[in-house]
């Protein structure tokens, strides 16, 4: 497995690290630690950086300023890549610096890369030493073509197994979902619920007309498709059991983005796994299922995409 790791050398970041050993890595992992500096240098070769001493003082002082962040920054991704060497012995690590917007940064290392998974924690820093409220991990992970963990992690040692939500909604893109975290190595114990949310039209939205054909209909493919689901959940929830997890099926009415978010406090879940794309009706009102948990959820979320 390849994973590119974001890292800025916040508290927040020092969390993610501590959050990927409840994410069922395997021993075979290489990680890629990126520390990204949030300044601008001349490209090499271009005429502002062979003016060298010939340029004013101000620009002199913040060149060097530059350059001095982004070793910080390099310096920053060996003390990460310590820390990992340290809890996962058998995975190769190496580190990386560049200088740029730290999203642009992450997403240009990723095209270079190529890794099945980018982790990024869920606040950082901005250049003025402020935090940035997800501004970078949200648009890593919308605009992204590898799967993305936003890591939320905690900062006190939990020995319980890990519990996850994964978030289907009968699609083969759900499928694909579901075969990412069956390939995982969990630990003895790992517990899951497969949510599903029926894709229904809000009958009391047609109450106060007199559409009587349709709301007579309602009701039967209301229960056509809670059916579908709950059997593709079912199915879903074998197939983790096939690999030692303990997998529950669960099937809910409503907005699917709060029932995650909710099913997930309720159970106290360290990690929920959604697909990028959502093909429902409900999924192209209510715009991306996907985004919105990301963004809100309390504990680490994985936007998978295959």
């Amino acid at each position: 497995m390849r994973m590119l790791i974001a890292y800025d050398g916040s508290q927040c970041a020092g969390a993610a690290l501590n959050d990927l050993k409840r994410a069922g890595l395997p021993r075979a992992t290489e990680a890629l630690i990126l520390s990204v500096a949030d300044v601008w240098l001349p490209p090499p070769g271009s005429e502002l950086a062979a003016a060298g001493e010939m340029m004013p003082p101000s620009v002199m002082i913040s060149r060097k300023h530059a350059i001095e962040t982004e070793e910080h920054a390099l310096e920053l991704a060996g003390q990460a890549a310590a820390q990992l060497q340290k809890r996962f012995a058998g995975w190769r690590v190496s580190t990386a610096a560049c200088h740029d917007a730290p999203w642009w940064g992450i997403l240009k290392q990723a095209e270079k890369f190529k890794p099945d998974l980018i982790v990024v924690g869920s606040h950082g820093r901005g250049a003025l030493g402020r935090m940035v409220l997800g501004s970078t991990s949200q648009r890593v992970a919308t605009e992204a073509t590898d799967s993305v963990r936003i890591a939320r992690g905690v900062f006190a040692e939990d020995v319980a197994p890990p519990r996850l939500v994964v978030a289907v909604d009968g699609t083969e893109h759900s499928n694909l979902t579901v075969g990412h975290v069956a390939e995982r190595s969990w630990p003895a114990g790992t517990a899951v619920h497969v949510v599903a949310f029926a894709d229904v039209v809000n009958v009391g939205a047609f109450s106060s007309f007199e559409f009587s054909p349709v709301t007579e209909v309602m009701p039967d493919n209301h229960e056509k498709e809670e059916s579908r689901l709950r059997e593709f959940a079912m199915a879903a929830a074998d197939k983790l059991r096939a690999v030692g997890l303990l997998a529950a099926p669960i099937v809910r009415r409503g907005d699917p983005r709060r029932e995650i978010l909710h099913e997930a406090e309720r159970w106290g879940a360290d990690c929920v796994f959604v697909g990028a794309h959502g093909h429902t009706r409900l999924e192209k009102i209510l715009g991306s299922v996907s985004q919105w948990v990301a963004a809100r959820a309390y504990c680490s979320v994985e936007v998978v995409r295959t």
